[in-house]
């Protein structure tokens, strides 16, 4: 039965992103500099997880702006389409299995779970360069409108954790795609 209902979430994670993408796609262009955005933010604030197993070696990570929203992007070279993930909303960011508090500014905290290592356990290095507690290697949201703050957790069993402090508690959508997890944070609850 969770299969089937796995099964059926997924189904409807795809129609809805389908759907989103439709739709702007068929919109007519912005005129002028000030023209109004239509932004689908009907993505909700719970929590969302996907998949069934964790990947590969997570190698980067990397962040962009978007006219409705922030996005931050997993790359997880050779996980295919079976990436598992787990974002939602914490008061305040610990790092698994510790629980060491990581402070994380913004007017809320995302704690982001992507099933992927962020080092290579045979070679003993890492695939991804981020320490604990620290800011994201190589990732500068200054000047973004929803994003404020990037906490790397670390890897556990598997799983990375990033903390993302954003402006305040917005909708979130989370896509899977070949290779990558990404994270859009909307600007706004309203279009």
């Amino acid at each position: 039965m969770r299969r089937v209902r796995a099964a059926v979430a997924v189904l409807v994670l795809a129609g809805a992103t389908l759907g989103t993408a439709a739709s702007t796609a068929g919109a007519a262009p912005a005129e002028g500099p000030r023209a109004a955005v239509a932004c689908a933010t009907g993505w909700g604030s719970g929590a969302k997880g996907g998949a069934t197993m964790g990947a590969d070696h997570l190698e980067d990570i990397r962040t962009g702006q978007h006219e409705c929203y922030d996005r931050i992007v997993f790359d997880v070279p050779g996980g295919g389409d079976r990436i598992s993930y787990h974002v939602q909303y914490v008061d305040r960011f610990y790092v698994d299995p510790s629980d060491e508090y990581i402070p994380v500014a913004g007017g809320a905290i995302l704690d982001i779970r992507v099933g992927a290592w962020s080092y290579d356990l045979e070679a003993g290095v890492p695939t991804y360069p981020g320490e604990v507690g620290e800011a994201l290697p190589g990732v500068n949201i200054s000047g973004y409108r929803t994003f404020r703050d990037t906490r790397f957790g670390g890897t556990f069993e598997g799983q990375t954790q990033v903390g993302l402090g954003v402006r305040a508690r917005l909708p979130f959508r989370v896509t899977q795609l070949h290779d990558r997890v990404v994270v859009d944070v909307a600007h706004s609850w309203t279009s």
